[in-house]
């Protein structure tokens, strides 16, 4: 889920001089996105958010070199599929030293449409890449095993399951699959990609409402992971399946058939951890030689 794309998320940006980079918070409905990365013809998170940023930065800067078009480019800490939610998404961009965040936080809020936000702009050091800084990206899933269904104001950001759901059933499962493995079973293989990875949270908890959170939190994660993750707990929970089978299937050597992907809209990017500013450069130099 945060493989990147050359084309679409420069890693290392090219620096002028008069630029400072900024980091963006950001949240989105993906209800009505093809994902975040660019696509032609497609609504995507990133497409919006640079078109906007393109229409606006020539009215904020008096930077004599500006040339929005090659500038303009965002760099994100994780690139969630069609239809994925975010509340803590972060972007990188750097832009001219004369743009103060707080005029340009409050034109994007007038220029973007209602399900997507930048909620937060502030200047970072140098060394900051919102994708290889990362420490930890935060996912949660939702889902809703009530007789009666979903609550229709959650409908789009949460499942609804037709049976009850064990707690402790899917908590036990989740618990074996923590640490270090090869995640082929539960992963869409990319050419020239890993599918090992270390899984550093999977629990489940329940809302007083009755809501069901998975909550599930890696350093980076291969394609449809978590969804392949909640998918495989799911017939735990409703008792179809045993507590040791989700871990019985880390033994494959590619993806697993009997792993149904749970939806998109029950899932969404909750935060992204970063280390202290001493440590980041370091830190995504280290990542970079990980995916390497």
């Amino acid at each position: 889920m945060t493989a990147a794309n050359p084309t679409d998320e420069p890693t290392n940006p090219e620096r002028d001089g008069g630029l400072v980079r900024f980091r963006l918070d950001i949240a989105y409905d993906g209800t009505d996105f093809s994902g975040w990365a660019r696509q032609p013809n497609q609504r995507t998170v990133c497409g919006v958010l640079e078109d906007a940023l393109t229409l606006i930065l020539p009215r904020l800067s008096t930077f004599s070199g500006l040339n929005v078009e090659s500038r303009v480019r965002l760099t994100v800490a994780g690139r969630t599929d069609a239809g994925v939610h975010a509340s803590g998404q972060v972007a990188h961009i750097d832009l001219p030293e004369d743009i103060e965040p707080g005029g340009l936080l409050h034109r994007l809020a007038r220029a973007l449409p209602p399900d997507v936000r930048i909620y937060g702009i502030h200047p970072v050091p140098n060394e900051f890449d919102a994708r290889f800084s990362a420490l930890c990206r935060h996912y949660e899933y939702r889902v809703a095993d009530a007789s009666w269904g979903v609550n229709p104001l959650r409908r789009w950001d949460t499942l609804a399951w037709r049976q009850e759901l064990d707690l402790r059933a899917l908590n036990d499962a989740a618990t074996l699959l923590l640490g270090e493995h090869d995640f082929a079973a539960f992963c869409r293989r990319r050419e020239g990609a890993t599918t090992i990875r270390e899984l550093q949270r999977f629990d489940w908890t329940r809302n007083p409402d009755g809501i069901l959170v998975a909550h599930v939190s890696a350093d980076a994660f291969c394609h449809s992971m978590v969804r392949s993750l909640v998918g495989a707990l799911l017939p735990v929970g409703d008792g179809r399946k045993s507590v040791t089978w989700p871990a019985s299937l880390l033994a494959a050597q590619e993806r697993s058939s009997s792993v149904t992907v749970a939806p998109a809209h029950g899932l969404a990017l909750v935060k992204v951890d970063y280390p202290p500013g001493e440590q980041l450069a370091a830190r995504a130099a280290r990542t970079r030689n990980i995916r390497g």
